[in-house]
């Protein structure tokens, strides 16, 4: 068994897009204008929330969070990305593929939880408008900001402390451009089913059960806005609400589409590739031009920076 290699001293390679590798350099363009775009709109969200006193409610808190877990998502494939792309830098040690991997969950976790306390702050304000302020206080809009991050780093850990007893003996190449939970089992020639069992159970737990209540939470908005009578106070209502359907949808589609085309997919590598890719680049791309776009108050205080600098 001197095949077996400890997870410790490993080194992965990492894969870019498997048979289009001549063409790396002119894929790196695309996806160097989705990192551009993802990581300087949603910086602009950002500054304007902390900068404007307007949007100091807690709609743009939540949205706060958003923008933070997509940059943090954005950062985390970022290096290994455009290092394939670039540089042809393939090799990741063991660790930095465990770091990397964490991160990224964390950040996927964290945004299904914003996406869920940002479907309880509309709940809130359709249903209850004027217990609305006492309701969303700082302090628990805060402490849910807390909770967020707790509760998605003790959801992963058992899942990324367990890959560290399997040992690899075969091949240590892996298929994607960035740590992927399910590559890094397929390598193994330790028993994975306790990994799969608690990345599935993981996985369930938080994006799962998120989905499934907003999903909940939608239908209840959804007989409250039909209750007004008045036309206009209806549309009005459900206006605060688009941008958000949008998001959650362009959040958990390619999230579970992804999972379904690993588990049961036959399409060719480059395809899981490319949609494993995108996966993690379209929310953070389509969040800022959401919020930036559909959120008039998000909209105004974005010129308003744009103008300051201008003058």
């Amino acid at each position: 068994r001197n095949s077996n290699i400890t997870s410790t001293s490993i080194t992965f390679l990492l894969t870019g897009v498997p048979g289009l590798e001549v063409f790396h350099t002119w894929i790196s363009i695309p996806f160097c204008f989705l990192y551009i775009t993802a990581l300087s709109g949603n910086s602009l969200i950002l500054f304007a929330i902390v900068t404007q006193p307007s949007l100091h409610e807690p709609m743009y808190y939540f949205l706060s969070m958003l923008s933070t877990t997509d940059l943090g998502l954005s950062i985390s494939t970022l290096v290994t990305m455009l290092g394939i792309f670039w540089f042809d830098a393939r090799e990741i040690s063991f660790n930095a593929f465990l770091s990397q991997m964490f991160s990224i969950k964390l950040f996927t976790v964290m945004e299904s939880s914003v996406l869920l306390a940002m479907t309880f702050d509309r709940f809130v304000a359709i249903s209850n408008p004027l217990r609305y302020a006492t309701i969303l206080t700082d302090s628990r809009i805060a402490q849910s900001g807390v909770a967020t991050v707790i509760r998605g780093t003790l959801m992963l850990t058992p899942m990324v402390a367990l890959l560290k007893r399997l040992s690899f003996c075969h091949s240590h190449v892996l298929h994607h451009s960035y740590c992927f939970h399910p590559d890094v089992m397929k390598l193994s020639c330790t028993d994975t089913r306790i990994n799969n069992a608690v990345g599935l159970t993981t996985m369930i737990s938080t994006v799962g059960v998120d989905s499934i209540l907003i999903l909940l939470s939608y239908i209840l908005i959804i007989k409250t806005v039909l209750s007004i009578t008045s036309p206009e106070e209806r549309k009005k209502a459900f206006s605060t609400c688009i941008s958000h359907i949008g998001t959650a949808a362009i959040f958990y589609f390619p999230l579970i589409s992804l999972s379904f085309v690993h588990r049961f997919g036959t399409a060719p590598a480059y395809v899981h590739t490319m949609i494993a890719n995108t996966y993690l680049l379209i929310p953070p791309v389509m969040n800022s031009f959401i919020y930036s776009v559909k959120t008039k108050q998000i909209h105004r205080a974005m010129i308003k920076i744009l103008h300051s600098k201008d003058t």
